[in-house]
């Protein structure tokens, strides 16, 4: 049997928020949709399944995330996950300069949990919380790019 990773599902209370966030640190809408119907909610599990969804992808092709903003049944709100909580954790992404990648996500008012740690000047990684509480990991690995 193949295996292959397709993408990483993550619900947003606004959609257009969440591309405007992954778009500026640089992901790619590979498309956008508004679905509904039998097949939605048998495939997803939900009577009346309707959502808007979008498919992001990296620049190099070889992530993807899908966001989707529910418009029937009602999302319901959580408190945002912790690092430490089992379940779905965060999304992560490489990035070739962490400084810049922290400057557009403050424009968006999304800031590291703690600060930027350096870890054994291989990299410097953060958790921050992105839109609808999200939890993103950057990482800046600094064997692969200039030392700062």
């Amino acid at each position: 049997m193949v295996i292959k990773l397709e993408n990483v599902g993550i619900a947003v209370r606004d959609i257009e928020e969440a591309i405007s966030f992954f778009v500026d640190l640089g992901l790619e809408v590979a498309g956008r949709d508004t679905i509904s119907g039998d097949w939605a909610d048998t495939a997803v599990g939900l009577d009346g399944n309707h959502a808007k969804i979008a498919v992001l992808k990296t620049p190099d092709g070889h992530g993807q995330i899908e966001l989707f903003e529910y418009l029937h049944p009602d999302a319901i709100e959580t408190e945002p996950t912790a690092p430490n909580e089992i379940g779905m954790h965060r999304v992560a992404f490489s990035v070739d300069d962490i400084d810049v990648a922290l400057a557009t996500a403050a424009r968006h008012g999304c800031y590291p949990l703690r600060g930027v740690a350096n870890y054994e000047d291989v990299y410097k990684l953060t958790y921050l919380r992105g839109p609808s509480g999200i939890l993103v990991m950057l990482a800046q690995d600094l064997t692969k790019t200039e030392r700062r």
